[in-house]
């Protein structure tokens, strides 16, 4: 018995091969998002601290009455 399996394809092998190309792509799309910045968090962590900061300042600049 010899083996034939690029020979003749059959739906087993097919699908075999299509979950490994799709495997393959799903880890390259994960690899592609673990490299990127994470903008909308690192916006939202300047805007607070930016909100923080005018915070400071203007309590640092009110006028006290009972001086």
């Amino acid at each position: 018995m010899t083996d034939r399996t690029d020979d003749a394809p059959n739906e087993i092998l097919a699908a075999a091969k299509e979950a490994k190309s799709k495997a393959e792509a799903a880890a390259h799309t994960a690899a592609e998002q673990a490299r990127r910045w994470p903008l909308g968090k690192i916006g939202l962590g300047v805007g607070i601290g930016s909100a923080a900061v005018a915070a400071a300042v203007l309590y640092a600049n009110r006028k006290r009455d009972d001086q």
